[in-house]
């Protein structure tokens, strides 16, 4: 059985500096691309200017934002996390600068946007690359002159919160290349094969944690399933396939079968566990194209939405880790 480990809480790499103490802050992994990715975060993390992160889905780019947050002198302060999908067209601008009164006729209330929300803090801006050319615009500006002014209103507020921009690839040419100071690229999962164990066996610590359960391991089988899968959700769909095996087992002792991944014959899992797994490798694979929209999710799948949202009930997949 393996026992967990891998993980850069920051201190080995900074010279004794008080930094990621908190278990949520560990960057998981023991390739020499997550070293360089550390050793950026941690440059990253030690000054004021701007970030800007891409990586392919389920790579780990947030994490790493709330890395840079927690190893920084920002730490105490607060974090905002914006996803661009995840608010309509229309209203991104709102959420980013904030509005007056009366400035939408059906949102007639002042809003306090994210760069207030995260004053003497950190700004993410998730998939930033579907912003308008004017919001893009508007955001650069305030970036670099460090005031910004909410929608209908003329008074000039100070921007004191720290900008981390999210993509899942690099931006076009745009306002943000000349301020970005710090450029980090996530690899994938594929691309790093000797961090899925690592992060195998931290995932399966954490849950048992969480559970109150002894972390056991994996036996050889289940290894030899893991190093062989490609990972296509990357390190979030590893985490969720050791949630998974973690609740088939019921131990902390995980096999190849309750992972549900390749195993020999005479392990081959049940017809009814092999149906849950397809409909939770469905579920998520759709949920993770649409963002967690279940709606949306029900159409592609060609399903009533309610229909739809009793498989997912089944499945146990959570629609909002996907937002």
């Amino acid at each position: 059985m393996d026992e967990p480990g891998g993980a850069h809480d920051g201190k080995s790499l900074a010279a004794g500096r008080a930094i990621g103490r908190r278990r949520g802050d560990r960057i998981v992994g023991a390739s020499r691309s997550l070293q360089e990715v550390v050793e950026k975060a941690l440059a990253a993390a030690s000054s004021h200017l701007p970030v800007w992160l891409t990586g392919p889905e389920g790579s780990g780019k947030e994490h790493v934002a709330r890395a840079i947050h927690s190893w920084g002198p920002r730490a105490s302060g607060p974090l905002a996390v914006v996803s661009c999908i995840g608010v309509p067209e229309a209203l991104r601008a709102r959420e980013i600068f904030g509005c007056g009164e009366s400035t939408y006729a059906s949102l007639p209330q002042a809003h306090e946007g994210a760069l207030e929300r995260a004053a003497r803090g950190t700004l993410l801006i998730d998939h930033v690359d579907a912003l308008s050319s004017d919001v893009t615009q508007a955001l650069a500006k305030a970036i670099s002159g460090g005031r910004f002014q909410r929608e209908g209103d003329a008074t000039s507020r100070s921007l004191t919160a720290r900008v981390v921009l999210v993509s899942r690839e690099p931006l076009s040419p745009s306002p943000f290349h000349e301020l970005v100071q710090h450029q980090i690229a996530l690899p994938s999962l594929a691309e790093r094969p000797e961090d899925v164990l690592p992060l195998a066996a931290h995932f399966l610590g954490e849950l048992c944690r969480e559970a109150g359960i002894t972390p056991v391991g994996f036996t050889s089988d289940a290894r030899s399933a893991l190093c062989a899968e490609p990972w296509p959700g990357n390190v979030r769909e590893l985490g969720e396939r050791i949630a998974q095996a973690l609740r088939l087992s019921g131990t902390g002792a995980i096999t190849a079968e309750a992972l549900l991944l390749a195993a020999p014959p005479e392990d081959v899992p049940s017809f009814k566990d092999a149906k849950r797994a397809f409909e939770r490798r469905y579920v998520t694979g759709l949920l993770r194209r649409c963002d967690g929209n279940i709606s949306r999710a029900a159409r592609l799948a060609k399903k009533d939405r309610k229909d739809f949202y009793d498989v997912i009930r089944r499945t146990g997949v959570d629609p909002t880790e996907f937002r």
